[in-house]
Formats: C-alpha cells, sequence, structure tokens
C-alpha cells in the first residue's frame, strides 16, 4: 500500500514530528511505501527510504494555515495523483485532516486522521472550529485517537464509534535509553546538585508557571533545566529574574532531547492540558522517573512504579512529588529501573489500516 502522512514531520520537532516519524517507519517495516508532505523547513529531507514533500506556508501568524491549507491542498493532489498513493493519513485535525478530506473525496482515496490532543481539547473549544472538526472527522474513513480520553471527546461529537480506533502514541527505545549517551557540550548542569528536567513547548497549558513556583518552594539545592522555546520564553525567563529563583537554566528547542535525558535525575511535565504526551515515554526510556499532572492521557502511560502523579496548578503537589523521589535514592533508582521497563510497552505503534 502507498500511504501519505500529512502532517508535522522531521525535522520539525515536537510530539506529532516523533509519532509520524516512528509510523513511517513501522509503515516501511511491513513492506508499505510512505510518502510525506509536511511543513516548510529548510532542512527538509528525504528520510529513512521515506519521500519528504512541503508545501508553502509563511511564517505570518495569522496567515500561515491559511496558506498551508491552500498550498497543500493543490500539492497533496499532485502527490496523490503522481506517486498513485492509496490513503492518506493527516495527523491533527485542523488543518491536516481537512486538507486531507477535501483531496481524498476530490480523488476518491481512503482518508485517515489522528486526533492528538490539542485539536480537540483546545481548537474544540471554539464554536466554529468545532463544527469544522466534527464534519472532518465524520468524513474520515478511519480516526485515530492517542488515549481513551480522546476518544470519549471524540464520541461525544456524535463520530461513528466503529470507526475510532485507540492507537497509543510509540517510543523508540533504541535512541532513547539510559547507557552510552554524553551531555552535549553546550549544557552544563552542576554535577553536585540533583537536576529536574521539563521539555516541552513554552505555552500557556504546559503549566511552566506552577513548575517555577514549585522550585521556589524546594529549600535545598535543585537544578531545572527548560528544554523548549515557545511564545511564553520571554515571560518566564522574567519571572526567573524578577522572583530570583535560582538554578533554571533555558536551553531553547533541541534535537538531541536524548542525549540530554540520561543526564538528569527526573522528568516534570507539569501541564494544565494535555493529549498523550511522547516526552514522559521519551523521559520513561531513558530511564527518569517522572513527575506529572493528572490530565489527558497522563494517567494512561504512567503508574505508580514509575513517578507520581500530582493535580494540575498545583505548586505545592509538584515540589511534594519532587522532593519525595530525589530525598530517597532507594525509591528513585527503583523508578529507574521500572521507567525503563514500562516504556517497552510503547516501543511499537498500532496500524488499524
Amino acid at each position: 500500500m502507498r500511504v501519505c502522512l500529512l502532517g508535522q514531520y522531521p525535522p520539525h520537532i515536537g510530539g506529532v514530528s516523533s509519532h509520524t516519524y516512528l509510523l513511517s517507519k513501522e509503515l516501511k517495516k511491513r513492506g508499505d511505501e510512505v510518502y510525506v508532505l509536511t511543513y516548510p523547513h529548510p532542512d527538509v529531507k528525504d528520510l529513512d527510504g521515506v519521500k519528504v514533500e512541503t508545501a508553502f506556508a509563511p511564517n505570518i501568524k495569522g496567515l500561515r494555515g491559511l496558506f498551508f491549507i491552500i498550498s497543500s491542498t493543490f500539492k497533496l493532489i499532485s502527490m496523490v495523483r503522481h506517486y498513485n498513493i492509496d490513503l492518506i493519513h493527516a495527523h491533527f485535525i485542523l488543518p491536516p485532516g481537512l486538507i486531507g478530506i477535501l483531496v481524498g473525496k476530490i480523488l476518491g482515496k481512503k482518508t485517515v486522521v489522528t486526533a492528538h490532543g490539542s485539536d480537540l481539547l483546545i481548537q474544540g473549544k471554539n464554536p466554529i472550529l468545532r463544527s469544522l472538526i466534527k464534519f472532518v472527522l465524520g468524513k474520515s474513513d478511519y480516526v485515530l485517537v492517542v488515549n481513551q480520553s480522546l476518544k470519549s471527546n471524540v464520541l461525544k461529537l456524535g463520530i461513528k464509534p466503529e470507526k475510532i480506533y485507540v492507537t497509543p502514541n510509540a517510543v523508540d527505545v533504541e535512541k532513547f535509553n539510559p547507557h552510552g549517551k554524553k551531555l552535549p557540550s553546550d549544557i552544563e548542569i552542576t554535577p553536585d546538585k540533583p537536576s529536574v528536567l521539563f521539555v516541552g513547548n513554552l505555552v500557556y497549558q504546559k503549566g511552566l508557571e506552577y513548575l517555577l513556583e514549585a522550585k521556589k518552594l524546594i529549600d535545598w539545592d535543585l537544578e531545572l533545566i527548560i528544554v523548549g522555546d515557545g511564545p511564553l520564553r520571554h515571560e518566564l525567563e522574567k519571572k526567573v529574574k524578577n522572583d530570583q529563583i535560582k538554578d533554571v537554566v533555558f536551553v531553547g528547542a533541541r534535537r538531541d532531547v536524548d542525549q540530554i535525558m540520561p543526564s538528569s535525575d527526573l522528568f516534570v511535565l507539569p501541564s494544565i492540558s494535555e493529549g498523550s504526551p511522547i516526552t514522559i515515554l521519551e523521559a520513561m526510556a531513558s530511564g527518569l522517573p517522572v513527575v506529572a499532572t493528572n490530565v489527558g492521557g497522563i494517567g494512561e502511560i504512567m503508574d505508580k512504579n514509575v513517578g507520581i502523579i500530582v493535580k494540575p496548578s498545583d505548586p505545592e503537589g509538584l515540589a511534594g512529588a519532587m522532593d519525595k523521589i530525589l530525598k530517597n535514592s532507594e525509591l528513585t533508582n527503583s523508578m529507574k529501573v521500572a521507567a525503563r521497563e514500562h516504556s517497552r510497552k510503547y516501543a511499537s505503534l498500532k496500524i488499524p489500516y
């Protein structure tokens, strides 16, 4: 079968990109031909036998999505005809899902849409977008979601249950592992202080303000490494300076997270809204205990052996969980072993088509 994946894909970084890359590997492994249409990036190239192409979309707020819808619709039509694509698999409902549905209907091709989280949980709160989301999912031949919580959201839209499939995120347990990794030379972690790691976009729903508040409550030396970039970076850096929060390091967006994770002692994800974060799987595969909030599908991929789940928007809860793990070396070590073992359950993606 010839499959075209539509949406974020390496060299773009983030959870969706990681998901589509692993999916392309699984499809290739079973003998399918895989093609990708993704957003513009200066480093886009074919990857591991996958043909990767882009559509025009200027980096202008408010216009990028519109231009991508128009240009990628024409580009996808061309790709489907040129490569004789059998199935279009869009990742994220808007705009990729809408584009996939339009092209699929025009050319009579099967379509799949995967909802990753914020497309339902955030975009779905807008009445106009919610109607469009319902339209896209209703017209898709397959609707994939990454956890049971998102399935419940899709069912509330009135989508037929027989075409909804839960396909949990996966992690490359060979790439992300606790052994043989050197911390990149441009990142400095103080060796005599425990280090806590956050990886993600610096946006409101990631709850970074609560993690910084938790850091203020901890009365012993602890280093916080923040990997990622986004619209809140300046505001967060200003908070660290104004509140005199010590030992917080911003390192920006990185493509070498697999090298950074094993040098940390604990992974923390303080989100107030989530789908099913791949970063938790990557952290566990890297042998890190996890402190995370009870939102989205986090409770489906974690248990008490690998870390602690706390309430969202709760600095005291975050601080207490970090204290409990890092001040008990026996607990820390047992969670590291359990986390690595638990991650193996997510070493491959389920593909229902």
